[in-house]
């Protein structure tokens, strides 16, 4: 009996709310790295010299970084308002016709525009899918359940950088919003989350307010400290891996090195990573302690990348796999986000602290750009993660535990 009752339950893993967040966010990953990947012959082709390239190509890249912290409140307060499955189908509408008219951009302008709406699109699909999912799975396997969903979904880094080496650029934003289209179709199956549909019906609650957030000393210091627990996700690939190329040359690496493939290999590693800080949470019965061990084999890594003297591209490469791994908390972080806060406000919760997460980014590449004249390109990505480490190991040891709660309540006021 008690295998038969065991067998049922992983069979959740295999439901429709599972696979089509994973594949959602697969697709979502998909066209949110596209522009890293195609960001050089893009901007060549419309003409543009390297310097140009350099500052155009930073500037488009803040759009879509701006894109997805609006999109990241809109489509939060949109998903405890009027559903998670809204959010699903509304933001990939959103960023499947953006990256698609992509393929046809002629002029700089147009590409930041199109890229911002992409952003607010693409904001909306990871925390969607996480509350739908963990609302929707027994609460011994929600770890599991959310770290498919990312270990699959971070695959579509993988599927973009060899769509762009096989196509060209703008076929490869076709494709984007082909996948997209094929994408909406799965969904039509999908069924809202049952916690939903009861807090729904109480009208006189109060639904999605991000202010809450602020308004509450101890809400405001538990959001905060869930953003603390991911900046180590986004110092790994927003400098470590995007910068590779420049660090390179400081290591005194022989060889080119091309940060769109170290980026490529840092996904990959963040895939089998998600999959395993699942399995070790499930295991551990502990997010915090999970987490802990991931951020810890992360934070050696970094040391080691940095400071043991790397002298090959193979070698460069191979640490961007190590570092990946190590940030395949990603998955977890979020699931941790969205077990922290009611029904009421979990969409705005888990849909807005990744993205506030990614947003981080533009403040680590300022202070990147600012230290580097002062200490050069080592030391100041050292200093940075020295913060970005600090406050992340300080938030998850200080964070409550969420692995066993039922997540069947609301916040008040």
């Amino acid at each position: 009996m008690e295998t038969n009752q065991n067998k049922k339950s992983w069979q959740h893993l295999f439901s429709a709310a599972v696979i089509v967040a994973a594949l959602g966010y697969f697709v979502d990953i998909y066209d949110l790295l596209l522009f890293g990947i195609v960001r050089i012959p893009s901007l060549t082709d419309l003409g543009l010299n390297e310097a140009e390239r350099s500052i155009e190509g930073a500037s488009i890249l803040n759009w879509q970084m701006g894109g997805l912290l609006i999109g990241g409140i809109l489509w939060g307060i949109l998903g405890d308002k009027k559903g998670r499955l809204s959010v699903l189908f509304g933001s990939i509408i959103t960023y499947s016709i953006a990256n698609f008219a992509c393929g046809f951009v002629q002029d700089v302008a147009v590409y930041k525009a199109l890229r911002f709406v992409a952003g607010i699109g693409l904001a909306g699909e990871l925390g969607a899918g996480i509350t739908l999912v963990s609302e929707s799975l027994p609460k011994k396997l929600r770890a599991i359940g959310t770290s498919v969903v990312a270990g699959v979904g971070l695959l579509g880094a993988v599927a973009a950088y060899f769509t762009v080496e096989l196509l060209s650029w703008r076929y490869a934003y076709f494709t984007g919003g082909v996948l997209g289209v094929l994408l909406l179709l799965l969904r039509i199956g999908v069924f809202e989350s049952g916690i939903f549909k009861q807090m729904a019906e109480k009208s006189e609650l109060k639904k999605g307010d991000f202010l809450s957030f602020f308004t509450n000393t101890g809400r405001l210091k538990l959001y905060a400290k869930c953003i603390g627990i991911g900046l180590p996700t986004w110092y790994v690939i927003g400098i470590l891996a995007t910068f590779s190329n420049e660090f390179a040359k400081a290591l005194g690496i022989p060889e080119a090195v091309k940060p769109g493939l170290a980026v490529m290999w840092c996904y990959i590693g963040l895939a089998a990573g998600d999959l395993l800080s699942g399995v070790m949470s499930y295991y551990l019965s502990s997010r915090k302690k999970a987490v802990t061990i991931m951020m810890l084999f992360t934070f050696i890594g970094a040391l080691i990348y940095l400071y043991a003297g790397i002298q090959s591209a193979q070698l460069l490469y191979l640490m961007c796999l190590w570092l990946g791994f190590g940030i395949g908390y990603w998955a977890m972080f979020v699931t941790i986000g969205a077990e922290q806060f009611g029904t009421n406000v979990r969409a705005t919760a888990a849909t807005t602290i990744p993205n506030m997460v990614r947003g981080t980014v533009v403040l680590m590449t300022t202070l990147y750009a600012y230290l580097k004249p002062f200490v050069f390109e080592l030391h100041a990505a050292a200093l940075l993660g020295l913060i970005c480490f600090s406050l992340g190991f300080y938030c998850i040891l200080t964070i409550p535990e969420t692995s066993d709660r039922d997540l069947d309540f609301i916040e008040g006021d």
